[in-house]
């Protein structure tokens, strides 16, 4: 109970319980969509993913300054890919919440002569654009991690890294058992790429890239709220550059 109530006061913590309410609602909806006689939960599950998806605008007001603040602090990073990665990305991420906060502020009324239909276009290419260079930035991570474990499974060569990954591979395990034990020992890294997967579903439905339907937005939405409960609650869980 106390985790609970340390987890509810944070911000991030309310935030991810809307992110998974109001998922769960789309999904529900979605289930329900061909079932006969359940016309008057649908609309409640509708207003309520209405309703929790205006409670996280407001809980994400301030969040163009965290943005700013994170993609200042990547720029110290050492490495040249992680920090045009990340820098990248949460420049994306604050234009992504600056759209958010304009069409939160059109839909309550404050402003009228906004295109909506722009603004959310442009909302969307910046939130897949941020989620792009996280995957990016995951897939070093992966490739730097990779290489580690080849290095311990074959110590005391000294071979290109691009020769060394080709005959390690080729004459220990199949990729994917790589893959795989390199995952299972990073769990965070795993939750990442996971939880940033199942985010494009969503700017990729909107955009047309990959069209696909509201059951499946709200599952991998849903998913991905889960994810980011677990890392709230977990620090060590999130991925650190």
């Amino acid at each position: 109970m106390e985790g609970f109530v340390r987890f509810t006061n944070q911000t991030q913590g309310r935030e991810r319980l809307f992110r998974a309410t109001q998922y769960s609602c789309m999904l529900l909806h979605y289930l329900l969509e061909n079932k006969p006689r359940r016309e008057e939960l649908r609309l409640r599950l509708k207003r309520l993913e209405a309703n929790m998806s205006a409670g996280r605008k407001l809980f994400r007001l301030g969040n163009t300054v965290h943005a700013m603040v994170a993609a200042k602090q990547a720029t110290q990073l050492p490495d040249l890919v992680p920090r045009f990665c990340l820098v990248a990305s949460n420049l994306n991420r604050a234009l992504y919440f600056i759209c958010d906060t304009l069409l939160w502020v059109t839909s309550i009324g404050f402003l009228s002569d906004v295109d909506q239909k722009k603004w959310r276009h442009w909302a969307t290419k910046c939130y897949y654009y941020s989620l792009v260079m996280n995957l990016a930035e995951d897939a070093y991570e992966l490739c730097w991690c990779l290489e580690q474990r080849v290095r311990m499974e074959k110590p005391g060569e000294d071979l290109p890294p691009s020769s060394q990954r080709t005959r390690a591979w080729g004459g220990l395990q199949p990729l994917l058992s790589f893959f795989y034990l390199t995952l299972r020992d990073h769990p965070a890294l795993l939750l990442d790429v996971v939880k940033n997967l199942c985010d494009l579903s969503s700017p990729l439905n909107e955009m047309g890239l990959y069209k696909t339907n509201p059951g499946i937005v709200g599952l991998c939405g849903l998913i991905s709220s889960i994810i980011g409960i677990v890392t709230v609650t977990k620090p060590h869980l999130k991925l650190k550059p």
